[in-house]
């Protein structure tokens, strides 16, 4: 989207406040095991991991940690915690945000120096599939998305990083930065 039809942080913020994403929530719970569940497939005992655009109940984090991993939590938003992007991770996770990204490129030129070598980046989001379908689609709708990515974006990020690419279930990402 072109900056100038963006929106400002303060009308972002007031829209991301109206999502309803409870950790309790059971189906929540289950939307987001299409990412964790093939991350901590992955990953070893104790990893240490960022939720990057964790939004104000990290209900992902909260699944990770149950699973026995450390998490670390940053959100602009409701999580402004800049020392979380000083230090490096076993893996990265951001689910429901690479859509949010008005500087894309920067953000994962930042994602993979957070990321160890041999780390995991898990994206969540949905991927744009269909040019005809495209002016009607529910995704674009939401004026807070403001990119767009298809399955070969994710190819192309993956060259260009150099790292490894799974895409284990429709509109989930796994990407290994090498070691």
């Amino acid at each position: 989207m072109a900056p100038p039809s963006r929106l400002s942080a303060v009308e972002e913020r007031r829209i991301y406040e109206l999502h309803e994403n409870n950790p309790e929530d059971a189906g929540y719970r289950r939307f987001l095991s299409k990412l964790a569940d093939p991350l901590m497939a992955h990953l070893p005992p104790g990893a240490e991991g960022l939720d990057f655009g964790c939004g104000p109940g990290p209900a992902l984090a909260g699944m990770l940690e149950e699973g026995g991993f450390t998490v670390a939590l940053y959100d602009p938003f409701f999580h402004p915690d800049n020392a979380a992007l000083t230090r490096t991770y076993d893996f990265i996770t951001c689910t429901e945000v690479v859509e949010h990204l008005h500087e894309p490129a920067e953000v994962f030129g930042l994602l993979d120096q957070l990321l160890r070598p041999g780390g995991w980046l898990g994206i969540m989001t949905c991927f744009q599939t269909d040019d005809a379908r495209f002016d009607n689609w529910h995704y674009r709708r939401d004026p807070t998305h403001v990119v767009f990515y298809r399955q070969a974006t994710f190819q192309w990020l993956a060259r260009k990083h150099g790292w490894a690419l799974e895409v284990p279930v429709k509109d989930v990402v796994l990407l290994r930065k090498g070691r």
